[in-house]
């Protein structure tokens, strides 16, 4: 695996970044510079200097630190919404596809529903009727997302259906969940890991969405979509303050999908297994 990083230095470069960003998420305290909720309000909003590596926000924070803080809120979220979706939608299309009848319909009639929903107005009525709150949030993207993981993996899953190693599986009599987690599943696992990855970044803009309207984490709780929106009307004075978090963002949400492209296309030129 490292020797093939090294062949790819994007993906390389795309792979670091991404676990520097989780160690931030898990341990960000340990490497923050100063207490993100240290205030100076004598200092107010600054620019870079004075030990602040990207200069103060109008209660004199550290932007540098809050940013750093913001990385939990920012991405566990999103990565609790992707693996959601990774087991509840990869297993509802693996029986869609397997099983096929009643259980195809509804997935499926479940799929259109949401899709005829447009995601991110529903998300803001919900989350804004509910009061906010960053779990309510990932409840909801959760549910939004979970159709496409659905759709992606049924679509893998009824290729290998097809193939003449899973009739024979039935032949035999083999129990449905060891034909499907033992042969149909190791050979969609490039696209489920795929679609994951895309649910990440897709989970990541949307909690930053609703976050960036007051919807998402607590007040006063830092998060890159929260900070984004804070220092925006303050970007004239410092500008670190609305374009770093947007950097951030813009950052993640490229490696992820990058990864997973890469990631895809390793998995499977590796081939799969009947």
């Amino acid at each position: 695996m490292v020797s093939v990083l090294r062949r790819s230095p994007l993906v390389a470069a795309c792979a670091a970044f991404l676990l520097v960003v989780v160690v931030c998420a898990i341990a960000g305290n340990l490497f923050a510079p100063m207490d993100p909720a240290a205030q100076n309000p004598m200092l107010g909003v600054s620019g870079p200097g004075n030990g602040h590596l990207l200069g103060t926000d109008q209660l004199g924070r550290d932007v540098f630190s809050q940013l750093i803080a913001g990385a939990r809120a920012a991405v566990f979220g999103p990565l609790m919404v992707a693996l959601g979706c990774g087991v509840i939608g990869g297993l509802t299309g693996l029986a869609a596809a397997y099983f096929g009848g009643w259980r195809d319909l509804l997935a499926n009639r479940f799929a259109d529903l949401v899709f005829a929903l447009p995601a991110l107005l529903v998300a803001a009525v919900v989350v804004g009727i509910a009061g906010g709150g960053y779990w309510v949030t990932a409840g909801l993207l959760l549910v939004l997302s979970i159709p496409s993981e659905i759709r992606l993996c049924r679509s893998a899953a009824m290729v290998q259906v097809r193939m003449p190693y899973v009739d024979a599986a039935r032949t035999l009599g083999l129990p449905a969940s060891r034909a499907i987690f033992r042969h149909v599943l190791p050979n969609i696992v490039p696209t489920l890991v795929a679609t994951v990855l895309l649910d990440f970044v897709g989970a990541l803009i949307g909690f930053a969405s609703m976050s960036f309207l007051g919807l998402g984490v607590p007040p006063g709780s830092p998060d890159w979509g929260s900070l984004l929106a804070a220092g925006q009307p303050l970007i004239a004075e410092n500008p670190w303050l609305a374009t770093a978090p947007a950097i951030l963002l813009i950052l993640t949400a490229s490696s992820a999908t990058l990864l997973g492209d890469w990631v895809h296309e390793r998995l499977s030129n590796h081939g799969g297994r009947a």
